[in-house]
């Protein structure tokens, strides 16, 4: 509740929390985002405090600690996958000058979708475009319904219906 009220839905342009929910939304492929939520605090202690280089630098010694980090989901691939987009993210942000401009650029003028209260999608033209566009780059474990929560985790999309305490 505290992080729905909080902070899901928050418009967030700073790349440092686009890459701490990169590395989040990605883990949670497969499972309940509450899985991933109740561990986010030892994601932040196992990924660097979700610095981006520190990440991108990660070794196979890197690895291993983390197939053995019971704070975290210990599946290789999606191990391996946070190592690989940390390095396609800083590509990225240097082709684009931030990862906010890079995604921001898929979006309606630039700008965040309120989208109109009914039924909430699990994805959308936009978010299949970044998710192709994505993957076109080498980016894992973002598939378009990854990436249309990660747009509603970051306030690129509210979906926050009419009597919700946060709009």
């Amino acid at each position: 509740m505290k992080y729905h009220d909080e902070e899901w839905g928050k418009e967030t342009h700073d790349d440092h929390v686009l890459f701490e929910f990169l590395v989040l939304e990605s883990a949670q492929a497969g499972l309940s985002w509450i899985t991933i939520l109740r561990r986010r605090e030892s994601y932040r202690k196992a990924f660097a405090g979700f610095d981006v280089k520190k990440v991108a630098a990660f070794d196979d010694e890197d690895v291993e600690r983390l197939m053995q980090d019971e704070g975290i989901i210990r599946n290789r691939l999606k191990i391996l996958a946070a190592i690989n987009n940390a390095k396609l993210f800083m590509e990225v942000q240097k082709e684009f000058g931030s990862f906010d401009r890079y995604l921001y650029s898929f979006m309606p003028d630039g700008r965040s979708v309120n989208n109109l209260p009914g039924s909430i999608p699990v994805s959308t033209p936009i978010s299949d475009a970044i998710s192709k566009n994505m993957k076109k780059r080498g980016f894992k474990f973002f598939g378009t319904t990854i990436c249309y929560a990660y747009m509603q985790a970051t306030g690129m999309v509210n979906d926050h219906v009419v009597d919700c305490a946060f709009k």
